[in-house]
């Protein structure tokens, strides 16, 4: 169960949610576009340089494969025409571009209806001015192991694994050069907020 205090006003005080992402304000609710078939079935650490040693903290015990609520939503030329998906296994593709972050898993919950499996559509948040926290991020760097740290005002972006990292570096971000910048930290998480909250500007 997510831990958060912030200021503000919410049933249980934010605490009462099984889900990894908490919508604060929302600009768009966006499922125009299908889920790629590996939106599905992909792993959630899926950049070729993942690795025990560098996979996020946010991720233990996570077992569940397809996107991830709280992950990046990607357009996918290299699946086809008006398809979005999660970062490919392979290095960035031309035309695939964060578009804002997943709001659910798309194989959904035990004991739960699975829209997503049954439209084959998987909704993500956009537009710039939401206000969105997130449980799942990126805790460590893909090139050396170590450890992430965040801070208001950091710039994030989409890592190679489809996470939030605040790393522009091409070994880190998704997009190698000229990084899309997602968002920008409002709340970083710390002992007493695991969630990491920010602006979004995509």
């Amino acid at each position: 169960m997510t831990s958060f205090a912030i200021g503000g006003q919410s049933s249980g005080d934010f605490r009462e949610t099984s889900g990894r992402v908490q919508l604060f304000h929302v600009v768009t609710r966006n499922a125009i576009g299908l889920l790629t078939p590996d939106g599905f079935t992909q792993s959630s650490t899926p950049a070729a340089t993942a690795t025990a040693a560098n996979k996020s903290t946010t991720l233990a015990g996570v077992t569940k494969v397809g996107v991830l609520g709280g992950s990046v939503a990607f357009t996918r030329p290299d699946v086809g025409n008006n398809y979005i998906g999660g970062a490919t296994s392979v290095a960035a593709t031309a035309g695939v571009r964060p578009l804002g972050i997943f709001l659910n898993d798309a194989l959904g919950n035990a004991f739960e209806n699975t829209p997503g499996v049954a439209s084959g559509r998987a909704p993500y948040v956009c537009g710039s001015g939401s206000c969105l926290g997130v449980s799942i991020y990126e805790t460590k760097k893909l090139a050396d192991n170590s450890a992430l740290t965040y801070a208001p005002g950091d710039l994030l972006y989409a890592s190679q694994n489809g996470l939030l990292t605040n790393q522009s570096a091409a070994a880190e971000a998704y997009e190698a050069t000229n990084p899309t910048v997602l968002g920008v930290v409002k709340c970083a998480p710390d002992a007493n907020s695991s969630l990491l909250v920010f602006d979004l500007r995509v």
